[in-house]
């Protein structure tokens, strides 16, 4: 005789559903806002590059600036995700949130000025 079947336990979840519940129970809404720009950063590049396969690629510059902004704002905003990230107190001890955001809100500045100056 086979062995039967039992049924999963209810403490056993799809990986996925428990990572979301410990993402929203566990992330403070400063990270959480954060997250959501990077994602739509994300896909924003995503659908500049497949417009780009897709159906053209004419202003080669403006393709390319579009693409280099968003990259180099993912960057940017990585690095800002890590740099107020209260679990990474330890690594980032003389770097308080207001001097973060203050060198993202700079180093945005600063991209964007090369990406318009490259636009021609």
């Amino acid at each position: 005789m086979a062995p039967t079947k039992t049924p999963a336990a209810p403490s056993s979840q799809n990986p996925v559903v428990s990572l979301w519940k410990a993402y929203n129970q566990q992330t403070p809404d400063r990270l959480k806002f954060i997250d959501a720009f990077l994602f739509f950063l994300m896909l924003s590049g995503i659908i500049q590059f497949a417009y780009c396969v897709l159906v053209t690629n004419y202003p080669y510059n403006a393709f390319l600036s579009g693409f280099a902004s968003t990259v180099g704002q993912f960057v940017l905003a990585a690095s800002l995700r890590s740099q107020v990230n209260p679990q990474n107190k330890n690594e980032f001890k003389e770097v308080s949130p207001e001097r973060a955001f203050a060198d993202f809100a700079l180093g945005s500045i600063v991209l964007h000025f090369f990406v318009y100056n490259f636009l021609g």
